[in-house]
């Protein structure tokens, strides 16, 4: 029996409770209907039937009708990997994405500054010195001669390395002079073994714990402003990868409240105390469904950007340096062995080829004969792959979750980086895909802009805003408009374990769903950038509509 039938039959009885929802075309990512023109809800937000429009107002007489007109409505969309208090975090400190010169970085810092008390360290973040003319990394002096006296914190655009002033470097209560490192990361000293400033992923902490702590309130902001920039552009949930437990709390306190406006898939920081919660209760979701826990995300290596991803072979510009392990191969397989023990779902960040083998190397001794069963764990970034590791992930049930926009943010020096023949197995989407790989889509925000419409774009064109390079950068590795829309739905809702819910529009599901003024599958794969996002709908009901 159909479903416009099966609501005929019943729709009497739910009439007063339903709204039936119509657009020019319905893309639901349901391979059985996959194009309907209307949606039937209850008032919990739960599908009851899609198909025609006539048919389903037949079926439901006395339903709220909302009709989108020519627009095109598509399931919620899914950041498979973002970072929502970061994002918050970033909004409330100073914006330095896309600052070409440490002058402009001197220009907005002292803007940022005037509003603040006189005492407030002045944070930021966004730099990224691969965009200014001499692509070196910048030093404390720099910053010292505008703020000789308050504390400055800058954190790089990939937040894998800070930049502090001597105020900021004096607040650490430890001499970060001489020869020693710390664990998992790097302080990077002059001639004289002096810090110049630059601190390399887990050497950050020592500035990060120097700093002032965040209070509640700002903490609860950082979240929800966050999260309302995320549905002002089409995003229905989003996998939180990292959080502490004091992360949690606030976002549990919110889901009390009602005041989450999308779903939050949350993943357990590292062998730490939200982990230990996991391990103890149990998998975590709330009854509202918009936050679960049941991941652990883990850290393999650095980034490329800050010559931090572990490589098998030293950098092609930096001769001698293969990156760093933020966790021993000794270390991961006892992180593994115990989200296994736990039954939580290991999510690993691994972006150099080093890190992607030494994560898979602990996958597949972990998960032994049950590698193919239904685990789900995950590489986040995957960004690049040995030859002969480009395989693996599909031969042990893993789950790339990539993120697009690293690739066209990347291209300009990527290649630099890691030289003609490694660059092959970079940013290698078409070739995991083909695999049979699943690819989770995702942006890595705030490292990249939290608007999923460019993450779209960026996979099907592997081209900048100004469509350069023409053709696309390694264009073989490009995604259809459909796979990338996929990568962003069903197959991020896969990775969640949420398929069930969402991830599509189907019978049962939730009615999570975007609503553009153009179709994302017939306009151009460029075009898909500047898609118009009239609303965002999340259990049926408008987080989000554009004025218009």
């Amino acid at each position: 029996m159909s479903t416009v039938a099966m609501a005929a039959m019943f729709g009497q009885a739910f009439a007063a409770e339903v709204t039936v929802v119509s657009a020019a075309r319905i893309h639901t990512m349901d391979v059985a209907h996959p194009q309907v023109q209307a949606m039937a809800y209850d008032d919990t937000g739960k599908l009851l039937a899609l198909g025609d429009t006539d048919a389903l107002l037949k079926a439901y007489p006395n339903a709220t009708r909302i009709d989108a007109g020519k627009a095109t409505i598509v399931p919620g969309l899914i950041d498979a990997h973002g970072h929502i208090p970061g994002l918050g975090i970033a909004m409330m400190a100073a914006d330095l994405v896309d600052t070409r010169d440490k002058a402009e970085i001197m220009a907005r810092l002292r803007e940022y500054a005037a509003r603040l008390p006189k005492d407030a360290w002045i944070v930021g973040r966004g730099w990224d010195q691969n965009d200014w003319p001499e692509k070196v990394f910048p030093s404390a002096a720099d910053l010292d001669a505008v703020f000789p006296d308050r504390p400055v914190w800058l954190e790089r655009i990939d937040g894998h390395a800070g930049w502090a002033n001597t105020a900021a470097l004096r607040a650490v209560k430890r001499d970060l002079s001489g020869d020693w490192q710390p664990d998992g990361g790097r302080i990077d000293r002059d001639a004289n073994k002096q810090p110049t400033g630059i601190l390399i992923d887990a050497a950050m902490l020592l500035v990060e714990d120097a700093r002032p702590p965040l209070d509640e309130t700002t903490g609860e902001r950082a979240l929800t402003i966050a999260m309302q920039s995320a549905v002002e552009h089409g995003l229905t949930g989003v996998h939180d990868a990292g959080i502490t437990l004091a992360e949690f709390r606030r976002y549990q306190r919110l889901a009390d409240r009602g005041a989450m406006p999308l779903r939050v898939t949350a993943m357990a920081g590292g062998d730490g105390d939200a982990l230990e919660l996991l391990c103890r209760d149990g998998l975590y979701k709330h009854a509202s469904g918009r936050l679960q826990m049941r991941s652990v995300k883990l850290y393999a290596d650095g980034a490329l950007g800050s010559r931090g991803a572990a490589m098998l072979a030293d950098y092609s510009d930096d001769h001698g340096n293969r990156g760093l392990e933020l966790m021993s191969p000794e270390a991961m397989n006892a992180a593994v062995d115990k989200a296994k023990r736990c039954g939580v779902q290991a999510a690993t960040h691994a972006i150099g080829d080093r890190g992607n083998r030494n994560t898979l190397d602990a996958y597949q001794r972990a998960l032994g004969n049950g590698a193919s069963g239904d685990h789900r764990w995950r590489i986040e970034h995957a960004q690049v792959l040995a030859p002969e590791d480009l395989p693996r992930l599909a031969q042990l049930h893993v789950i790339a979750s990539m993120q697009p926009t690293h690739a066209t943010s990347d291209m300009p020096w990527a290649e630099d980086r890691v030289g003609p023949a490694r660059i092959v197995g970079a940013y290698a989407w078409r070739q995991l895909r083909d695999s049979g790989a699943r690819l989770a889509l995702g942006s890595d925000f705030p490292v990249e802009s939290v608007d999923p419409r460019l993450g779209l774009s960026a996979a099907a064109t592997r081209a900048d805003a100004q469509g350069l390079p023409i053709g696309g950068w390694y264009p073989n590795e490009k995604l259809t408009a459909f796979e990338a829309l996929r990568g962003f739905t069903l197959d991020a809702a896969f990775a969640g374990f949420a398929e069930n819910e969402v991830g599509s529009l189907e019978v049962g599901k939730r009615a999570d769903f975007v609503v553009f003024e153009e179709d994302p599958l017939a306009i151009s794969p460029a075009a898909l950038r500047d898609l118009t996002v009239d609303a965002t709908y999340v259990d049926g009901k408008p987080v989000f509509e554009r004025k218009k």
